[in-house]
């Protein structure tokens, strides 16, 4: 097959985008350690050197904030949404150097991270659209001569920690209600992703947000566990894995510090003996393959019903044994790399115990042979998973699907609640009854019929239940449960 011509950055790297981003300018890590960032696709590539930032750049970045924070918050929220407009038309202009920089440095196909752009930009369309109605409410009073009403107030300082999966979309989910709210924030991003972090800063900077109000530091753990240290941060948004997670809220509980998180997810994809194959094929194969698998609401588990078992394993065979792997930046690819090499390894291991504990691949397994040197995996299907396996239980986060048989549908529904994770649920059937009574019955928060099971709209609460979730969802009118704190007023006139 002749490969098409690949696409790449259309612009330099500045090396302001290599440093920290703290009270409006960019300025060098305060300890000058480095981290080198590399191209998931192309280990020869460099894409540059970026700050290891400190407990002091975090106290630099916390002291802007702190400074920010009342003036910010004195402007309004109408105010502040302009800000906030100006931004999402940047952005607008930018989608192309956006997603060729998500795609050299995270692995994702170019077509994806322009999709993962989009997206960021109707989150902030509709968080823009919330500005006239962070609302309280009026109530009766119990006396005379008395008007009784709630009204909202930001929490003041967060800390927003994101992932390394979609390096735009989920700051921006953080960054826009943070902003519109009133509060003044510091984010801290994955460090395999620093270089669109700090263009999604840069365009804030670029559309006036006044100094101190949007900080960008760069860094891992030691920057992490210094900013959910900082008694002067009032909330933490964080998106990542369940054991950091867990290690922040711990954390912060001495001193009833607010926490958004948002975990990790093992998540089932039930195939009932009446369902459309067609359909559910195409769901599982989106659900579980874009994106390389490595999303929060990925398809992990298709749940088949015996009957119709082996007629849906012969369909995933001949979809995803075509597969092509690839560079994000070349157009024939179907699949990209995996992001790093630990991730790289944690799904060939997961594979190979699979197998071991009597799984079979149905196709693909190890590692694809490719021309430049990156983290590759063939996308993977195993069959005959137990329901109680270690892969059936824990996530791998990468295009790896493990196929599970049941027996009819409070089988299937046994098995998909099985697990301690809740952030998607799914489920394809004909039968009305079926459909509503899986409304009730999945232990998961965005449920899906008849349809691929990730995501969820711009204006629905993104959230998980039981281990994936813990604090107030995100993108939508409840996000604000987090980011403001509701008070009552009585005015005796």
């Amino acid at each position: 097959m002749t490969q098409l011509a690949t696409t790449t950055l259309t612009f330099p790297v500045r090396q302001d985008h290599l440093r920290n981003f703290v009270d409006g300018r960019w300025v060098p890590g305060a300890g000058g350690a480095t981290r080198r960032n590399l191209n998931p696709a192309d280990l020869d590539d460099v894409i540059g050197e970026f700050a290891e930032s400190g407990a002091a750049d975090v106290r630099a970045a916390v002291d802007a904030a702190e400074a920010a924070q009342p003036g910010w918050d004195a402007i309004g929220p109408i105010e502040r949404a302009k800000y906030l407009s100006r931004a999402a038309r940047i952005l607008e202009q930018r989608v192309d150097d956006l997603a060729a920089a998500i795609t050299r440095e995270q692995g994702k196909r170019l077509s994806e991270a322009r999709g993962e752009v989009t997206r960021a930009l109707t989150v902030l369309e509709f968080t823009i659209g919330e500005a006239r109605r962070i609302n309280g409410e009026t109530t009766p009073a119990e006396e005379p001569r008395t008007v009784v009403l709630t009204f909202r107030r930001p929490i003041g300082l967060v800390g927003l920690i994101t992932p390394w999966n979609f390096p735009v979309a989920i700051p921006m989910w953080k960054i826009a209600p943070a902003l519109l709210s009133g509060c003044a924030a510091v984010l801290k991003p994955s460090p395999l992703t620093p270089l669109t972090s700090a263009l999604l800063v840069q365009a804030f900077h670029d559309a006036g947000v006044p100094a101190g109000v949007l900080n960008l530091v760069q860094g891992d753990r030691e920057a992490g566990e210094a900013l959910v240290g900082d008694r002067r941060i009032a909330g933490v948004s964080f998106t990542g894995s369940l054991p950091v997670g867990l290690a922040i809220n711990q954390a912060g509980a001495g001193r009833l510090l607010r926490t958004q998180l948002e975990l990790g997810g093992k998540n089932a994809l039930i195939v009932l003996a009446d369902a459309d194959l067609d359909e559910a094929t195409d769901a599982i194969v989106f659900g579980a393959f874009g994106q390389s698998g490595q999303r929060c609401s990925a398809t992990s588990r298709v749940v088949v019903d015996r009957a119709v078992h082996d007629e849906l394993l012969d369909r995933l065979v001949a979809r995803v044994g075509p597969m092509r792997v690839g560079r994000g930046d070349q157009d024939w690819a179907d699949i990209g790399p995996v992001v790093n090499e630990e991730r790289q390894r944690a799904c060939l291991d997961a594979i190979d115990a699979a197998v071991a504990g009597g799984a079979t691949i149905a196709v693909g397994g190890g590692a694809a042979a490719l021309d430049t040197r990156g983290w590759f995996v063939n996308p993977t299907v195993l069959d005959n998973v137990a329901w109680d396996s270690e892969i059936a239980q824990e996530e791998v986060f990468g295009p790896v699907l493990s196929v599970i048989t049941c027996d009819g549908y409070d089988d299937a529904m046994r098995i998909s609640n099985s697990v301690k994770y809740g952030m998607s649920g799914t489920i394809f059937t004909r039968n009305p009854a079926y459909i509503f009574q899986a409304l009730q019955d999945f232990q998961a928060g965005m449920l899906h019929v008849n349809r691929p099971g990730v995501g969820a709209y711009s204006h629905l609460p993104h959230m998980g239940a039981k281990a994936s979730q813990l604090g107030a969802p995100e993108c939508s009118p409840d996000v604000w449960q987090f980011y403001t704190d509701l008070r009552s007023a009585c005015i005796r006139y």
